[in-house]
């Protein structure tokens, strides 16, 4: 009798071990496929707003505040908590204690919203990216399959999230750093296998659908000379200078603008997203339409010298990925801000002739990044993954350093965890 107890236990045990992986895989796929259905409606909006803007420029001047105006509507009456990037909304789930709570900020309906939201977004002209969403939307996915299981898992949210990371750009090591830096700023020594093995899942679900591909495509720009290495810690600190004000901005407005403006923010928030829609259709005018969505292709062209980005592009960027950020609408800052290093690091490279463009626009792109986020671990990896540069990791490890303590100087924590706080009931 006893024997069959303890046979019975540990039957119980191995199917319960088995369940959790079958769990964790599941929803690694499930993530792996939202992914790269977003990737592929993302695309399809961005050209069709290209097709749209580039035969009416002044359209945006009708188009774009409309559409802020409609996403904020939608956001606030139908899919409340889905606005902006969507990864403080996951950091910020991991923190609370019960399921109630995290249901709120990550749902099968909060994902369904993000994905329509930020195609509508990008449609519209929107400075914003689909990684952060896809983030929140991965996030979703996984704890709405923990609610449905036998046993719901902590680090449910936390696969969910990296997967989301890894599917997205193709990057499954930057997936598993951004899940210990950003997400947990640790790592769950109980479910980390069960952790790389959603990435995994997501990762093939998405290479198989999108191919295998390298996000910004193959690079080999080398800093040549000692002089080059000059260039390091002056974009790093321009590039984490930049990012840490850009941060302190979209916090100090998401926290509550005070006074009489911020009450009328507070009162008419439809109407602040439409004057922050026509500040961007503003800056796309200005910028040729370059600025419009998520950079990639502006980011790309000038890290392989495929074409010259216009004149003041970084800060145009970044301006308009502030405008879309503040306005409330749904949409990511991953793309967006690598956009803007690429640019800053493109305009550096102007006033350094001889110095190799390639390899400033990836000290620009890290130290841009690490100054948003404050993750430079994250910044320097995703960076040489989605480039395929592994010649370059040591001087962006250096940048990403340089722009990290810059940033602090200016703006005192990385924006996501900074934004989480709003999602978090007061303390005491």
């Amino acid at each position: 009798m006893k024997l069959s107890l303890r046979h019975a236990r540990l039957i119980r045990l191995h199917s319960y071990r088995w369940q959790r992986r079958v769990l964790f895989i599941v929803g690694g796929i499930a993530v792996g496929l939202t992914a790269a259905m977003l990737a592929y409606i993302s695309d399809f909006m961005q050209v069709e707003s290209r097709k749209l803007f580039g035969a009416w420029p002044y359209a945006a001047l009708v188009v774009t505040p409309f559409g802020f105006g409609l996403s904020v509507f939608l956001t606030r009456r139908l899919f409340p908590n889905s606005q902006g990037s969507g990864i403080p909304q996951a950091i910020a789930a991991r923190s609370l204690k019960t399921s109630e709570e995290r249901h709120r900020l990550v749902s099968l309906r909060i994902a369904f919203g993000k994905i329509v939201l930020t195609a509508l977004g990008l449609l519209v002209g929107a400075s914003t990216g689909r990684e952060g969403p896809t983030v929140q939307v991965g996030a979703s996915i996984m704890f709405a399959i923990g609610r449905v299981s036998v046993r719901r898992q902590p680090g449910l949210i936390l696969a969910g999230a990296a997967a989301g990371v890894a599917a997205a750009f193709n990057t499954p090591l930057a997936g598993i750093v951004f899940g210990i830096e950003e997400m947990s700023r640790s790592f769950e020594t109980r479910t980390s296998g069960l952790i790389i093995g959603t990435i995994i899942a997501a990762g093939l679900v998405a290479t198989a659908l999108l191919g295998n591909y390298t996000y910004f495509g193959t690079s080999d720009a080398m800093l040549a000379s000692a002089t080059d290495w000059a260039a390091v810690p002056l974009i790093g600190a321009i590039g984490g200078f930049a990012g840490g004000l850009f941060s302190r901005l979209i916090v100090r407005v998401a926290a509550g603008v005070p006074g009489r403006i911020g009450r009328w923010i507070k009162r008419f928030p439809v109407a602040f997203a439409m004057m922050c829609g026509l500040a961007v259709a503003i800056c796309g005018i200005l910028s040729g339409g370059s600025v419009y969505g998520t950079g990639y292709s502006e980011a790309k062209a000038a890290l392989h010298g495929a074409g010259t980005l216009p004149s003041g592009f970084g800060l145009l960027k970044l301006v308009a990925t502030a405008l879309s950020s503040m306005s409330g609408i749904p949409g990511g800052l991953f793309s967006p801000s690598l956009a803007v290093g690429a640019g800053l690091g493109a305009e550096i490279a102007s006033y350094l002739p001889g110095m190799p463009m390639g390899a400033l626009v990836l000290l620009g792109m890290v130290s841009y990044f690490t100054g948003v986020v404050q993750a430079p671990i994250t910044a320097f990896v995703i960076v040489s993954e989605m480039t395929g540069n592994h010649g370059m990791l040591v001087p962006l490890m250096l940048a990403a350093l340089i722009a990290q303590t810059t940033s602090r100087m200016v703006c005192r924590e990385g924006v996501y965890h900074a934004l989480a706080k709003n999602f978090l009931p007061p303390s005491g």
